[in-house]
This record gives structure tokens, sequence and C-alpha cells, in this order.
């Protein structure tokens, strides 16, 4: 009896201990239609802005947001009040890479000033995507952003063509930092002085793409030269300022205006004949290159090192055509 209890014990402890061992666990299935499981996280890539003051930024984001939407991915998007501002974005980028993400989209305020810190993520492995704004450095794998020379140079021969080749012309542009503001101011002025011979730049100021600042150069370039032909205003702050100024000083039809960007308020001026024209870049579409060569440079993809996401010119006569309503933002 005692031997047959002994063994009816032995059977039921082994029993127990089968019954606590782990069960066998299937390989999970990394290979599934979207890539995501429940206990992995998302990839994090903060996208740094120049700003949130203009149609243009927000335009931007909204791009940047349907990528992140396409591929799964979380994003975060900021940028300082103001483009002139550059301490402020120095200081987002930082916390941007005291959170360790994936990767970096981000539009330089100042193409030398984040390079300190570009070079402390390049240590890291972090990937760095440009988009609208490059910097002076080989550090970023990709930047997304409108050909700015080209794109100017264009607006330059549109003006040269509406004030008959010869005459007076002055810009106001953002900044004389970022890879925009030289590049719009210097595919401008470039085209300007040499292709046209006749037409004299007597003046260019910068009003950091704040509207009231620019309104006020713009207002100083006109009054101090009042056989003045054309404005050039080199992004959305800078030609709603000139356009501020020739209502101003009641010049609606003596000066030829000539912009950057596609917000209402420049639509509204082309229409009504205030604004001769402007360069359209395709700001939804600079927010979506950049999260996606985001996202490739993460996965070890081959990323384009220069992503050009295109520009057209448009006025009065093809505002309305499809190929322009669809770069168009209010």
């Amino acid at each position: 009896m005692k031997k047959l209890i002994s063994l009816l014990l032995i059977i039921c402890m082994m029993g127990v201990i089968a019954g606590c061992s782990p069960k066998e666990t299937k390989p999970s299935n990394s290979g599934n239609d979207n890539g995501d499981s429940s206990s992995e996280e998302k990839i994090y890539i903060p996208v740094i802005s120049k700003g949130f003051q203009h149609q243009f930024w927000q335009a931007v984001k909204l791009g940047a947001e349907n990528a992140a939407k396409d591929y799964n991915v979380e994003i975060t998007f900021e940028g300082p009040e103001s483009e002139a501002m550059v301490d402020k974005q120095i200081e987002m980028l930082e916390a941007a890479l005291s959170k360790n993400p994936s990767a970096i989209c981000l539009a330089a305020l100042d193409s030398q000033a984040v390079i300190p810190l570009l070079e402390q993520a390049d240590e890291r492995g972090i990937p760095i995507i440009g988009f609208d704004s490059g910097v002076d450095s080989e550090i970023p794998i990709a930047t997304a952003a409108t050909d700015n020379i080209a794109a100017a140079a264009e607006a330059a021969d549109k003006m040269a063509e509406l004030i008959g080749g010869e005459g007076e012309i002055g810009l106001v542009v953002h900044d004389q930092t970022s890879r925009t503001g030289i590049d719009r101011r210097d595919g401008f002025k470039n085209r300007i002085e040499e292709k046209y011979k006749n037409i004299k730049i007597v003046d260019i100021q910068y009003g950091d793409g704040d509207q009231l600042k620019s309104t006020d150069i713009a207002k100083s370039i006109i009054q101090a030269h009042p056989n003045i032909k054309g404005m050039f205003g080199a992004n959305e702050g800078s030609i709603i300022g000139v356009l501020n100024a020739v209502n101003e000083l009641d010049k609606v039809g003596d000066i030829v205006v000539i912009g950057y960007d596609s917000g209402k308020q420049q639509q509204e001026a082309i229409r009504n004949g205030q604004q001769a024209g402007a360069v359209t870049q395709d700001p939804i579409g600079i927010g979506y290159k950049a999260v996606e060569a985001a996202v490739k440079a993460i996965n070890g993809e081959e990323v384009e090192k220069n992503i050009d996401t295109g520009f057209h010119y448009y006025d009065k006569t093809t505002i309305d055509s499809d190929d322009i309503q669809a770069l168009l933002y209010e």
C-alpha cells in the first residue's frame, strides 16, 4: 500500500511539473501586410519646420501627416513662431535629439548654425532629411525641396517680360541665412544681371518672412525709387508685404508684382490684377517626400540625394488649370 501511495504521489507531482512548464510559442509573423504588431512601437520622426505662421507650412504639415499615415509611423511637426528665430529652432532640434528619434526631418532657418547638432545626430546614427531648405553640409541623406534657383530665375524672366526689358526693380527676401533665401535671391538676381542689361535691381531688403516688416521695407524701397517698375517677393510673407505696400501707396497697376508660393491672399491678388503672377511650389509634396525619405533611410533603402519636388509659374490665365489647382492651398 505504501508503495502504491508513493507511486501515485510521483505521478501527481509529474503532472504538476508538466502543467507549470512554458507553452511552446510560435514565431511572430513579421511579414504581415502592415508590418506592425501590438507590442511594437512605431517609428518616431520629428519634423522641424521653419515656422507655423504661413499657410505654406500648414500645407507642408499636411503632406508630412499623409506620409506618416501611409507608412504607419509617428511624427511631430513643430516650428518657431517667426522665421527669424534661429535660436528657437536650434532648441527644438536639441529637444528632438534628446528623444533619440529614428530620424529627423529639418527645414533649417540657418544653413550653418545647425551643423554642430547635425554632427551629433550623425555620430549617433540618426538619419537627417532636409526639406524646403538645405544646409551647408553633406550630413543630410536627402533634401526634398524646390529647385529654388531655377524657380526664381523663371520669375525673373517673367518680370523682365512684363516690364518691357528695362527699368528699375526691387526685391523683398525673407532672409539671407537659409538656403531658400539665398537661392531665391541669387536665382532672381543673377538671371537679371546676366540676361537683362537694361534692368537695374535698385535694392534688396530682408523682412524675415514677416508681413508687417516686409510691408515697411517694401514701402521704403518704393518711396526711395519713384520710377520703380517691378517688385519681387521671395516667399509668402515677403510678397504679402509687397502687396500691402503697393496698395497703401496707391501703386496698383503702376508696379509689376511677382511672388513666390500660393496662399489665399496671393491667389486673390492674382485674380483681381494686383499681382501679375507667382511661382508655386508643391508644399504637400515636400512634406510627404521628406517623411517618405526618412522612412526609407531608417529601413536602409537607397534615397535620392536631391529630391526635386517641382515648381510652376502661374498667373491669371493659368490659375484655374488642373496642374496649378493641385498645388494651391488656403
